[in-house]
């Protein structure tokens, strides 16, 4: 990946610009959309995916204000799947939509000043990458609506959210002037197989976890740690993996019966102790093993951004699914996520065999 920092003699104020307007657009971007993860898991949990039943729009109009301003007739006549306008759901609906297109526009931005460097020292290929998960993501949360939250566009559209924020952190990371600190930190022998490792799991448990919150599977479970007095699944991984209903279904408070949501949340807390495990020893290996500064800094960072994690999701099982809570679970998911990237991004940077 790249570091920002222009070659002495080359592009004089001109790359210093550059490389401050770009700074500067990727940290609101990165900040951008952590909130828009967020937010847009507030969106699903207080079940207002749907406040809007047409894409991009809001009945047709671009604001809920106008929207409420037609008639009941009309709205029930041109969307008779949802005949009256709810203006609070509509509006954290259309306020996501409005926050993820600013965050378009942001990585538009990028691309064009990474492209406009003639020293080619802003990483082109990074908000090529963004760009396109943008455009997916917005895809999929045109999907998500029409297809009446279906499971599938929804986990789709949390992974791809996910992928952004991951890309512009390490876009972030690149760029700093810490780029380089681990050039003087040798990395323990195995971390970067390590790292790749933990990565890996952290994907797949934050898929779990969208496909648990997607299929309205979080209460399935609402005794802890076993689920429903057993610690087996509850029926076949068939009839809980099962994606795809047609497109006329309406997903929404799930179509899954009992004993499915409760293999999918059963299933769910399995792989966050297996990633707790990997991950408790990965920290308990940086701050053991480790020699320098950098890797013990990584090394908490990880243990903590872990038992915040791990808090929150028996506290979610405790209290019976507080909304406040439930959203702060993704946040807790976002973080970890960061967290595995800068412990990846360092580790493939280090000298020697990591």
């Amino acid at each position: 990946m790249h570091n920002f920092k222009a070659a002495p003699g080359t592009g004089r104020g001109g790359i210093h610009v550059l490389m401050f307007l770009f700074r500067g657009i990727n940290l609101l971007a990165l900040i951008l959309c952590f909130a828009v993860v967020v937010f847009g898991a507030f969106v699903r949990l207080s079940n207002a995916g749907l406040g809007c039943p047409d894409w991009p729009g809001c009945y047709g109009h671009l604001t809920v204000t106008a929207a409420a301003g037609d008639s009941l007739a009309q709205v029930a006549h041109d969307y008779p799947s949802r005949p009256v306008v709810e203006p609070p759901k509509a509006w954290k609906e259309m306020i996501h939509r409005y926050l993820a297109t600013t965050l378009g526009v942001l990585l538009i931005f990028l691309l064009v000043l990474a492209w406009t460097d003639q020293s080619r020292r802003l990483p082109r290929g990074l908000t090529l990458a963004l760009l396109g998960t943008v455009c997916l993501q917005g895809a999929l949360g045109a999907l998500t609506v029409l297809w009446n939250v279906n499971p599938v566009t929804v986990t789709g559209h949390l992974l791809v959210g996910l992928t952004t924020l991951a890309l512009l952190w390490w876009t972030w990371l690149s760029g700093s002037t810490r780029a380089t600190d681990a050039q003087g930190h040798p990395a323990p022998g195995g971390l970067r197989s390590f790292a790749a490792l933990a990565l890996a799991l952290v994907v797949a448990q934050i898929f779990l976890g969208g496909w648990t919150s997607s299929n309205y599977a979080a209460v399935a479970c609402p005794d802890f740690p076993a689920c429903l007095g057993s610690f087996k699944p509850q029926t076949s991984l068939g009839a809980a993996f099962n994606v795809w209903h047609g497109t006329g279904a309406n997903y929404e408070f799930g179509t899954l019966g009992g004993a499915a949501r409760a293999t999918i949340h059963l299933l769910h807390r399995y792989g966050a102790l297996l990633v707790s495990l990997v991950l408790g020893g990965l920290a308990l290996f940086l701050l053991s093993a480790a020699g320098t500064p950098l890797w013990r800094r990584l090394g908490w960072a990880l243990l903590g951004a872990l038992l915040l994690q791990v808090g929150i999701g028996i506290g979610i099982v405790e209290l019976h699914l507080p909304l406040w809570l439930a959203d702060a679970h993704n946040a807790g998911a976002a973080l970890l996520l960061m967290t595995v990237v800068a412990l990846n991004f360092y580790a493939w940077r280090a000298p020697g065999r990591a």
